[in-house]
């Protein structure tokens, strides 16, 4: 009977260890904190938004210069750059009110994969970077160029249903307007193509679908 008492005095603390680790990593991942790096943006720093609606697309009405589209858009969506300490970080840590830039390979298999979180950078490492907005809400938007009759579709905040959406990583003949739409949204299972195979820096399209507004989204939380 001793021996027995002592092997249940033995085997209990080392249960409630073992549970208490698991609950300690439940909330970790529950809960991520935000690196030290990210705090030197000059944002609040907060995690991709889970529970929260897709903001609308937000676009500038009138074609011209892209440096100049670009800065219309950003004001518009009240983001700045980087600051100089975070000239890379994961979208989930980076301050909110802010700006970078990802490569189309990148972002390509960051949506195909579903992937709950990507990399951006401060500065674009390539002319055919896509632009990618965190809004004061911890909403992400991505940004890039669409043709006159595609822009009407994504306008409207209540879309009934799901749109194809070719976009632009940078303005053309055939992409003259310059738009933002939410990441929580879309869905790809194709990778951007280049418009010139043989410019690997050229402009490129990538085709995806933008879930209606109505619809619930399966990559990077939201509604």
């Amino acid at each position: 009977m001793c021996e027995t008492l002592a092997r249940l005095t033995h085997i209990t603390p080392f249960r409630h260890l073992v549970a208490g680790s698991v609950l300690g990593l439940l909330l970790t991942g529950l809960f991520p904190v935000s690196l030290e790096a990210a705090r030197g943006g000059g944002g609040k720093t907060e995690v991709l938004p889970v529970q929260k609606a897709a903001p609308a697309a937000v676009f500038i009405e009138t074609p011209g210069n892209e440096a100049d589209l670009r800065r219309q858009l950003r004001a518009k969506n009240g983001v700045v750059e980087l600051g100089a300490s975070t000239p890379k970080v994961l979208f989930s840590q980076a301050p909110t009110g802010a700006y970078g830039f990802i490569v189309p390979k990148l972002l390509g298999l960051a949506l195909v994969t579903q992937s709950p979180d990507i990399g951006i950078e401060r500065v674009a490492s390539a002319a055919n970077a896509y632009e990618i907005h965190k809004l004061a809400d911890g909403s992400g938007m991505l940004v890039g160029f669409v043709s006159v009759d595609l822009m009407t579709k994504v306008a409207p905040s209540q879309r009934p249903k799901n749109i194809r959406l070719s976009l632009h990583s940078n303005p053309s003949d055939k992409a003259t307007h310059i738009v933002a739409v939410p990441l929580v949204k879309l869905v790809a299972d194709q990778m951007p193509i280049r418009l010139d195979p043989k410019n690997p820096d050229g402009p490129v399209m990538f085709d995806m679908d933008l879930q209606g507004s109505t619809s619930r989204a399966s990559t990077q939380g939201g509604q």
